[in-house]
């Protein structure tokens, strides 16, 4: 089984929370399991603007990337965060291996809009060397940043680069360590499982807004790209990674039809 867990920077922020997910993920490594990790950073992120006295600006939920940002973006996302949570993985015995999408072109990106600076979108991804790694019996962590064709380097939402390399090297699963517990219906109860039909209803009939609005729509796009099952479950919840590939219906499952 090939599988692609995206980790949520606030669950990276505090390092017993970051050390436990590395543990789950060293223990299904262990089982067989060829897995690759994307990772955000955006709490992190936003301190360390803070902090040099930099105030972070959004637009649609997007964080604008000055120069300044991307500097910052480069020195936390793909510095700190990446190497804190390398770390993690290799004391809890796997080898792991900090990336960014900028490696060997695993994400190219374009800018997404002239007033959000250096955001980009991911229009392709060279997913080989991921198949190189794991073959090898390394796990990549991979810093949501992708390299542009002229060279240049932007500031990649975490589910969008998520997305995009799961489709490219086609995982059998794709898991959302998030804050919620599940996808919830208009009663507010946990939707096991949900088809694509069944995301595009609950968004067009606005039980599902804002950010499950945005994780379901890149729900939908990997499966709609061969992407077998999405999982969206609680990050903080004990043992989650491990019961998700024990099997326990956990969550919500997305599935094409």
């Amino acid at each position: 089984m090939k599988a692609l867990i995206k980790i949520g920077g606030s669950l990276l922020d505090d390092a017993a929370s970051r050390h436990d997910i590395a543990r789950q993920i060293a223990s299904i490594v262990g089982s067989g399991v060829a897995v690759t990790v994307v990772h955000g950073g955006g709490k992190q992120m936003t301190r360390f603007l803070s902090e040099r006295g930099i105030e972070s600006n959004f637009v649609r939920g997007l964080r604008v990337t000055t120069d300044q940002t991307l500097d910052a973006v480069l020195k936390v996302l793909a510095g700190t965060v990446n190497t804190q949570l390398v770390a993690a993985l290799g004391m809890a015995g796997t080898r792991a291996v900090g990336l960014t999408g900028v490696d060997a072109g695993l994400a190219v990106g374009e800018q997404l809009d002239p007033e959000l600076g250096f955001v980009g979108r991911v229009v392709s991804s060279d997913a080989r060397l991921l198949d190189t790694l794991t073959g090898a019996g390394y796990v990549p962590v991979v810093a949501c940043v992708a390299g542009g064709a002229g060279g240049e380097i932007y500031n990649v939402n975490g589910d969008s680069m998520a997305v995009a390399v799961a489709s490219n090297w086609i995982v059998d699963r794709l898991v959302f360590l998030t804050d919620v517990a599940g996808v919830l219906d208009s009663s507010k109860s946990i939707i096991p499982q949900l088809t694509i039909a069944g995301c595009r209803e609950l968004i067009d009939s606005g039980v599902a807004s804002g950010g499950m609005q945005a994780k379901l729509n890149a729900a939908m796009d990997a499966v709609a790209h061969g992407v077998e099952e999405v999982r969206i479950v609680k990050g903080s919840d004990a043992d989650i990674v491990t019961r998700v590939f024990a099997g326990e219906q956990i969550g919500t499952r997305v599935v094409s039809q």
